[in-house]
C-alpha cells in the first residue's frame, strides 16, 4: 500500500492541473445524464413485483374491482344541523359534481382517459337510499337527487343516510357533523394531482365549513412529491450552514470550498451514474445527497484539520501536504471502505430501491475517497503560498486555544477517570439496552408530515368523525366445490328433497320410488366426492342419465328433481350460505367490539339491509335470513338499484370469495397487526362452518408487510455489515484487540441512538431504520482515525503518558471539527414539513456527538486501563494514569 500511497500522492501534487481536470470532466459526465432522470414516488415499489404480498393484492384488486381512493371530508361544527343544511349540501353537490371531471388523457394507453372513476364515487348524490315500496318489495331512490331547498329536506337526507349501517360511520358521521366524499382512481399515482385540484376548487366554495382531504394514496403521493421539493430546499441551506462552519474554523475561503466541492462531486456523480444504469429516483433515492454529504466532509475536514496544525510558511504547502496525506491516506481508505460496506449491506436485502440506494450511496463514498486523495493535494498545490500566509495553528491560535484547550481538559478527565469512566459507559450501555427493548417497529404515513400539515391535520380531523380512512381488505375464499359433504349436509338434502318431491305433480308412488332411490344414492355420492358441490353434481348426472332413458311422467319427475338440486347447487356456493354470511357478520361485530377496526363492511350487510326491508323495515330484521333462496333474493334485488356493480366490489361473481373492507382510525401498521392477529385468533376459536382460507389485501396492510421485511432485513443486513466491518479492521490494525476496540464507539453509539428512540417512544421505521448504515461509518471513522493515530503517537512517543496529550492535539482537534460541522450543519433540515428530515437532522447531530464523545472519552480511558494489552508494554495501567495526567498539564 505504501508505493501506492506514494504514487498517488506525487501524481496529485505533481500533475494537480490534470488531476482537477479530470475530476471535473467526470463530474460533468456523470452530470450529463441528469435530463434522463425518471421519478418514482410509489412506495409499493419497495416491495418486489413477485412478492408474494404484492401479487394477491393486485389480484385481490382486479377480483373484486377495487381502486386506490381518496377521501374528501366536509365538516361543518358551527352549524346545529352539521353538514345536513341547504348551504353545505349544495356545496358539497358542487363538489361532488366537479370531481366528476377530474379526468385527464392516459399518458400510457392512447385516446383514453384517467382520473376519478365517476362509477364507484360514494357521495350523497350518487348513492341509493333503500326502503319499503310495499309487502316484499324495496324501492331504490338516490339519496340525494338535488340539493335540498329547506333545513326539513336537509334533515330527512340525513336520516335517511344514517339508516343504512353501510353509509352510517362510512359516508356519514354518527353526529351528522361530517360526511365524507369517496373518490377512486385508475391509477394512485394521480392522487396528488386530484388532491392539488380539488384544493384550488375548494378556495373559490367559500362557507364555514372544514374541508380535508385524506387517505392513504395522497399521503404516500405527497410524501414522494414534497421529499423532491424540499430536498431542492433543504441541502443548499445545509451545505450553506456547513460552509459558514467550515469558514469559522479555517478562515480561508479558498480553502474551505474544497469539502464543498468533493460533496459536490460525490453527490452528482452517484446521482448521474444512477441515472444512467436505468434506476428511477426513488423516495429513498432523493436522500442520497444527505447521506453523502456529510461522508464527503468528514475526510476533507480531517485533512485540512491536519493541514491547518500542519502548516508553516517554512515547510510549504507541497510538504505539508505530503506529511498530512501520508499519515492519513490509510485511515481515510479503511473509513470509506467500511462506510461503503456498510451501505453495500442493502444488496443482501429484498427491498429494490434499498439496494439500489445502498449500491451507489457506496459508490458515492468511494467516488468521495478518490476526490479527496487525488483532489486536495492538486487543490493545494494550486493555492499560491502568498495566500497561506496567515494560514494555519500560529494564525489562528486564539480560536484553537479555546477548543484546544478544551480538548485538552477531556483528555486529562478520560485518562484521571478511566475507571469510573469506563462504568459509566457500561451503565449507560445497560441502559440503552433496555431502551432497544422497549423500540416500537412501526409505520404511518400520516406521521411522516408535522402536525401543522394539511395532511397530518386532515387525518386528525376525519378519523376523529369517522370509521377511518385507511382501508384494508380481508378476503375470504371458500374451498372449490364447496368442502368436504358433511352428514348434515346429506340430511338437509334429504329432508329438503322429501318436501320438494311432494309437491310434484305426479303420481305419489312414481315420486316416492324415484326420490327413495336418489336417497339411497347420496352417501355413496358423497363419499367419492371431493367437495358438496361435487357430490351434487354426481348426482345430477345420475339422474340426467336415467332422465335420456326415461319417457313421460318418470322423465318429467326426474327432470324436477334435477331442476332442485340444481336450485340447491346455487345455494350451496359459499357466501350464498346463509350459516357463513352469519359467520362473516360475526366476525365483524368481533372486530368491531374489540376497538382495532372502525367499522367494517362486507356482502352481510347488503343481505342484512334488503332482508330488513323486504321484510317490514324493523331494526331487529337486520339480520340474515335462515334460507339460501332467501339470501339469492336478496343479491337480486339488490342489483335491481342505480349501482348493481357495488356489489362486486364485496363478493366475486361466483359468489366463492368475499372481502371485509376494514377500515381503521390511525394509519399504524401496529394496529394492522393487531388486525391479523384478532382476525387469526376468532378463526381459531370460531370455526367457520365451511372451510374459509383468509388473506389480506389492500395498501395499508401492503405498508405492514413491508415494515416486516424492512425490518428483518435491515437488522440481518446490519449486522453483516458489522462483521465485515469488523474483519476489514483486523486487517487494518493485524490485531483482533485493535479491531475490537475500534468498534466500541460503534456499538455504543448505535446502543445510545436506538435505545433513546426505544426510551422516548419514537416509532422505528424506514428512515430510523437506514440511519444505522451512515451510524456504522461515521462512527468507524472516528475510531479509526483515533486508535490509528494513537498507535503512531505511541511508536513516536514511546509511551501512552507522551502519547495522550498528542492524541488530544490536532487528531482530536480534527475529529471535534468534524462533529461540530456535521452535526450543526446538518440541523436545518429541522425547518423542513416532513418529518423523515426532522429525524435525519436529529439522528445525525445524535449519531455524529455521541460517537464523537465515546472516541474521545471512552477509548483513551481504555487505553490508559489496558495499556499493557493494547501497547504490549509491561506497565501497570492503572499505575500510568496519573503520570498521563502530568504529561497532559506538562503539555
Amino acid at each position: 500500500m505504501s508505493k501506492l500511497k506514494n504514487a498517488v500522492i506525487e501524481f496529485s501534487i505533481r500533475r494537480y492541473k490534470t488531476v482537477a481536470v479530470a475530476v471535473t470532466l467526470f463530474t460533468l459526465a456523470a452530470g450529463a445524464f441528469f435530463p434522463l432522470i425518471t421519478i418514482d414516488t410509489d412506495p409499493e415499489n419497495m416491495l418486489e413485483k413477485n412478492e408474494p404480498v404484492r401479487v394477491f393484492h393486485n389480484e385481490s384488486k382486479k377480483s373484486f374491482e377495487l381502486s386506490d381512493t381518496i377521501v374528501l371530508g366536509v365538516i361543518n361544527e358551527r352549524d346545529p344541523d352539521g353538514v345536513f343544511n341547504p348551504a353545505t349540501l349544495k356545496r358539497v353537490h358542487e363538489l361532488t359534481e366537479y370531481a366528476k371531471t377530474l379526468r385527464w388523457e392516459d399518458v400510457k394507453q392512447s385516446g383514453r382517459t384517467s382520473g376519478v372513476i365517476e362509477a364507484d364515487m360514494i357521495a350523497p348524490s350518487l348513492v341509493d337510499h333503500i326502503t319499503q315500496d310495499g309487502p316484499g318489495a324495496i324501492r331504490f331512490e338516490w339519496l340525494m337527487s338535488v340539493p335540498p331547498r329547506t333545513r326539513e329536506e336537509a334533515r330527512a337526507i340525513r336520516d335517511k343516510a344514517l339508516s343504512n349501517p353501510m353509509l352510517k360511520g362510512m359516508m356519514v358521521s354518527e353526529d351528522g357533523k361530517a360526511l365524507c366524499i369517496y373518490l377512486p382512481l385508475t391509477d394512485k399515482l394521480l392522487s396528488y394531482r386530484v388532491y392539488e385540484a380539488l384544493k384550488k376548487k375548494i378556495a373559490e366554495l367559500g362557507g364555514d365549513e372544514e374541508y380535508h382531504i385524506a387517505g392513504l394514496p395522497v399521503a404516500e403521493s405527497a410524501v414522494g412529491v414534497e421529499m423532491f421539493r424540499q430536498m431542492t430546499v433543504a441541502a443548499p441551506l445545509t451545505m450553506l450552514v456547513i460552509f459558514g462552519l467550515l469558514l469559522l474554523f479555517f478562515r480561508k475561503l479558498r480553502l474551505i470550498v474544497l469539502p464543498m466541492i468533493i460533496a459536490t462531486v460525490s453527490v452528482v456523480s452517484a446521482l448521474g451514474l444512477m441515472i444512467a444504469f436505468g434506476h428511477p429516483v426513488h423516495i429513498l433515492s432523493s436522500m442520497l445527497p444527505i447521506f453523502l454529504m456529510p461522508i464527503a466532509i468528514c475526510d476533507a475536514v480531517h485533512i485540512l484539520s491536519d493541514f491547518f496544525e500542519s502548516y508553516t510558511p517554512e515547510k510549504g504547502r507541497a510538504r505539508t501536504i505530503r506529511e498530512v496525506m501520508g499519515r492519513l491516506f490509510a485511515p481515510i481508505l479503511y473509513t470509506s471502505l467500511t462506510t461503503a460496506a456498510g451501505f453495500l449491506s442493502f444488496l443482501t436485502t429484498s427491498i429494490p430501491p434499498a439496494r439500489v440506494f445502498g449500491m451507489f450511496v457506496a459508490v458515492g463514498v468511494m467516488i468521495a475517497w478518490a476526490a479527496t486523495i487525488l483532489l486536495v493535494p492538486a487543490y493545494v498545490m494550486m493555492i499560491p503560498e502568498r495566500v497561506l500566509g496567515n494560514f494555519g495553528r500560529a494564525a489562528g491560535r486564539e480560536r484553537s486555544t479555546r477548543l484546544a484547550a478544551f480538548l485538552q481538559w477531556i483528555g486529562r478527565f478520560a485518562c484521571a477517570h478511566a475507571k469510573p469512566v469506563l462504568v459509566i459507559m457500561a451503565l449507560l450501555i445497560v441502559i440503552a439496552v433496555w431502551g432497544i427493548s422497549r423500540i416500537n417497529i412501526n409505520d404511518n404515513y400520516a406521521k411522516r408530515f408535522s402536525a401543522g400539515h394539511p395532511i397530518r391535520k386532515a387525518d386528525t380531523a376525519l378519523n376523529r368523525h369517522f370509521g377511518g380512512t385507511y382501508t384494508a381488505y380481508l378476503v375470504l375464499e371458500g374451498r372449490e366445490g364447496g368442502g368436504k359433504p358433511m352428514p348434515g349436509d346429506l340430511e338437509r338434502i334429504e329432508t329438503a328433497m322429501s318436501g320438494f318431491a311432494s309437491r310434484i305433480d305426479a303420481p305419489g308412488a312414481l315420486v316416492e320410488r324415484i326420490a327413495a332411490d336418489v336417497r339411497a344414492r347420496m352417501p355413496g355420492f358423497a363419499r367419492v366426492a371431493a367437495g358438496r358441490e361435487y357430490f351434487l353434481d354426481r348426482a345430477m348426472k345420475y339422474l340426467e342419465e336415467r332422465t335420456s332413458a326415461a319417457s313421460g311422467e318418470e322423465a318429467y319427475v326426474l327432470r324436477e328433481l334435477h331442476g332442485f338440486l340444481g336450485a340447491d347447487k346455487d345455494g350451496m356456493k359459499t357466501f350464498k350460505r346463509p350459516e357463513v354470511l352469519r359467520y362473516l357478520a360475526g366476525l365483524q361485530s368481533y372486530l368491531e367490539g374489540e376497538g382495532i377496526v372502525g367499522k367494517t363492511t362486507s356482502v352481510a350487510d347488503v343481505v342484512r339491509k334488503v332482508n330488513q326491508e323486504l321484510t317490514d323495515g324493523k331494526k331487529e330484521s337486520f339480520r340474515v335470513p335462515d334460507k339460501a333462496s332467501a339470501v339469492s333474493e336478496c343479491y337480486l334485488q339488490y342489483q335491481q338499484g342505480h349501482r348493481p356493480n357495488d356489489l362486486w366490489h364485496m363478493v366475486t361473481p361466483d359468489y366463492m370469495s368475499a372481502t371485509v373492507w376494514t377500515q381503521f382510525t390511525r394509519g399504524d401498521s401496529t394496529l394492522t397487526a393487531r388486525a391479523v392477529e384478532a382476525v387469526n385468533s376468532y378463526l381459531k376459536d370460531n370455526p367457520p362452518p365451511v372451510e374459509l382460507s383468509c388473506r389480506w389485501a389492500g395498501l395499508h396492510y401492503v405498508n405492514l408487510v413491508f415494515q416486516d421485511i424492512m425490518f428483518r432485513e435491515m437488522l440481518g443486513s446490519f449486522i453483516g455489515s458489522f462483521v465485515i466491518v469488523f474483519l476489514m479492521m483486523v486487517v487494518l490494525f493485524r490485531s483482533v484487540l485493535w479491531a475490537g476496540a475500534c468498534m466500541i464507539p460503534l456499538t455504543v453509539t448505535i446502543a445510545a441512538i436506538y435505545g433513546v428512540t426505544g426510551i422516548i417512544g419514537k416509532d422505528y421505521d424506514m428512515p430510523v431504520a437506514v440511519m444505522s448504515a451512515i451510524s456504522l461509518g461515521i462512527a468507524v471513522d472516528f475510531a479509526v482515525h483515533f486508535l490509528e493515530r494513537s498507535r503512531r503517537a505511541y511508536r513516536e512517543q514511546g509511551s501512552w503518558k507522551a502519547a495522550a496529550p498528542v492524541m488530544f492535539g490536532e487528531p482530536a482537534l480534527a475529529i471535534s471539527r468534524n462533529v461540530l460541522v456535521v452535526a450543526l450543519g446538518f440541523l436545518p433540515l429541522m425547518v423542513a414539513h416532513l418529518i423523515p428530515y426532522k429525524v435525519t437532522a436529529v439522528m445525525l447531530f445524535g449519531i455524529l456527538s455521541v460517537s464523537g464523545l465515546v472516541t474521545l472519552l471512552f477509548l483513551p480511558a481504555l487505553l490508559t486501563v489496558a495499556e499493557r494489552w493494547f501497547f504490549r508494554t509491561s506497565v501497570n495501567a492503572a499505575k500510568e494514569a496519573e503520570p498521563v495526567v502530568e504529561a497532559f498539564q506538562e503539555q
